[in-house]
C-alpha cells in the first residue's frame, strides 16, 4: 500500500524559498554565465506591480513570471552617468500557477528557466532571440 503524503501539513514555497531557488539556479550556471550577469540584483515578489504590469501592456498579473530592469550590456556605456543596478524580478504566485498548471517539470527547473529568460535580456537578447535559442537546444 502507498503512503499518502499529509497534504494539510504543506505550505507554498513562500518568498523566501523562491529566494533561496533563485540562488541555487544562479550559482550553477556556468561561471562565464554568472561573470557577465555581473552586478543584476534579483528581487521575489508575490505579482509585478500595476506600473509594471501597465507598461507592458499586461492585463492579468499571473502572465507575467518574470521581468528585466535596467540598461542590458549592449547598450551600455563608459560614458553613462551613474545607474542603478539592473534587477530582475521573479514573481512568485504566476510562476507557481505556471508550475502547477504545466506538470511537466520540478519547480527549481521552472526557477531557473524565468531567471534565465530574465539574464538574457540583461545580455540584450530579445524575447525572439530567447525563444529561438531554447528551441534550438
Amino acid at each position: 500500500m502507498s503512503k499518502i503524503p499529509a497534504w494539510g501539513a504543506l505550505a507554498a514555497p513562500s518568498l523566501a524559498d523562491f529566494e533561496a531557488l533563485a540562488k541555487i539556479a544562479f550559482d550553477e550556471l556556468p561561471e562565464p554565465f554568472r561573470d557577465l550577469a555581473g552586478d543584476v540584483v534579483f528581487r521575489i515578489s508575490d505579482f509585478a506591480d500595476e506600473e509594471a504590469l501597465q507598461g507592458l501592456g499586461v492585463e492579468d498579473a499571473f502572465e507575467l513570471t518574470g521581468l528585466y530592469e535596467g540598461v542590458d550590456l549592449g547598450r551600455r556605456s563608459v560614458l553613462d552617468q551613474a545607474r542603478l543596478p539592473s534587477t530582475v524580478y521573479l514573481y512568485r504566485r504566476p510562476i507557481l500557477d505556471e508550475w502547477a498548471e504545466r506538470g511537466d517539470l520540478s519547480l527549481q527547473e521552472l526557477v531557473t528557466h524565468v531567471l534565465v529568460h530574465e539574464i538574457g535580456h540583461h545580455f540584450g537578447l530579445s524575447d525572439d532571440d530567447i525563444h529561438a535559442i531554447e528551441d534550438s537546444a
